[in-house]
């Protein structure tokens, strides 16, 4: 699992999920294009990826995922800095809670933009590339709720469920250049994001694992890190569930 004289994107590199994935990434010899809207927290992320490992390359690239042409520019700068993409982690990712008859119609086109549209726009971005090459992965982060469903969040649901099936239609697509694509689904992740699950929600899932704890940013780099690399050459369009026993 390593992957020296390789190279990354990553979506939604500013925190949680989506920096450890980074650091994972270079500690294991790639160089890493960082994608997201917090230009500081980047470059913080830049800066632990250089600590992971000497020599490591982090370029920022500053802009938002919901945009087509910016996710294009993003892709476009990462193989003028690198010469190649040989993994895309689509990550970025928000959650807004909302019962389904309060729902309002801008909380929906919100989670669609942000979860779903970003993934399909990054694909996009790096299939062309990736095919000239023949050779490449991209893993999309879902989440046990696209799979399972949870009460509250529909919309966020709906959204990570669409993952799902993009992920098995692009694995599809472009198997035949080489090119492979899976999903990641995490539970219960200790994040800024998870901290503002209602006590209720964060014990019936810590109850309900296997393993009884929550996880770690770390247990999910790990699985994606294992997607891309060449031990997981004969695997595509599969979604990888990292919930520490959840869904069984």
């Amino acid at each position: 699992m390593r992957f020296d004289g390789k190279s990354a994107l990553i979506t939604g590199a500013s925190r949680g999920i989506g920096r450890a994935i980074a650091v994972e990434f270079a500690r294991r010899g790639a160089d890493v294009a960082l994608v997201g809207r917090d230009t500081a927290a980047l470059e913080e992320t830049a800066a632990l990826c250089a600590a992971a490992r000497a020599g490591a390359v982090a370029h920022i690239f500053q802009g938002d995922v919901t945009d087509q042409a910016s996710v294009e520019r993003a892709a476009a700068e990462t193989l003028e800095r690198f010469g190649r993409i040989d993994c895309a982690v689509a990550n970025a990712g928000q959650s807004i809670d909302a019962l389904l008859l309060r729902l309002k119609a801008d909380t929906l086109d919100q989670m669609l933009d942000v979860n779903l549209k970003s993934a399909f726009y990054l694909c996009g971005a790096v299939a062309k590339p990736m095919m000239k090459q023949r050779s490449g992965a991209i893993v999309l982060v879902t989440s046990i709720v696209g799979i399972m469903g949870n009460a509250g969040q529909a919309a966020y649901a709906a959204s990570k469920a669409g993952l799902i099936g993009l992920c098995k239609s692009v694995a599809k697509e472009l198997g035949s250049r080489q090119i492979r694509v899976n999903a990641v689904a995490p539970g219960l992740i200790e994040t800024a994001m998870t901290e503002k699950m209602p006590d209720a929600a964060r014990e019936f899932l810590i109850k309900n694992a296997a393993l009884g704890r929550p996880g770690r940013p770390e247990d999910v780099s790990g699985a994606v890190a294992f997607l891309c690399s060449d031990a997981a050459s004969y695997i595509t369009g599969q979604t990888l569930v990292v919930d520490g026993g959840v869904l069984m």
